[in-house]
């Protein structure tokens, strides 16, 4: 069975390319366009990874992480922040926040299925 990731984030042409490139691999997305709608997919799915935007609407990104660690049945999911937030500090934040890793964009499309296998290898280990 494929890995189910789900991508939280609010930029169509972002979730696009994502998407693309992860099923491209084999992986099955899951997308959600902002926080509240991100939590709700993640506690019905319950997700291998999920990749998390950090400049959402209404909830941020650093905000949904806290949420979701607290769920019974996600707290243990990787959440990899993906994020234009790239000021020195901003990745410690990010970890901070509950983020298993960090992902800078623009998103690499060469780099990003060893990326995202790397996190899944990690949490199975």
């Amino acid at each position: 069975m494929s890995k189910r990731i789900l991508y939280i984030e609010d930029n169509p042409d972002n979730r696009l390319l994502v998407r693309r490139v992860l099923q491209a691999e084999g992986y099955t997305v899951l997308e959600a366009n902002d926080g509240q709608s991100g939590m709700t997919v993640a506690a019905e799915t319950q997700p291998d990874l999920i990749l998390m935007d950090i400049n959402l609407p209404e909830i941020d990104g650093y905000e949904v992480t806290a949420r979701l660690k607290q769920l019974p049945g996600i707290s243990h999911v990787p959440i990899v922040a993906v994020t234009a937030n790239v000021m020195k500090g901003d990745r410690e934040k990010t970890l901070a926040a509950g983020c298993d890793g960090y992902i800078q964009k623009p998103i690499d499309i060469d780099l990003l299925p060893e990326q995202i296998e790397r996190f899944l290898k990690r949490t199975n280990s």
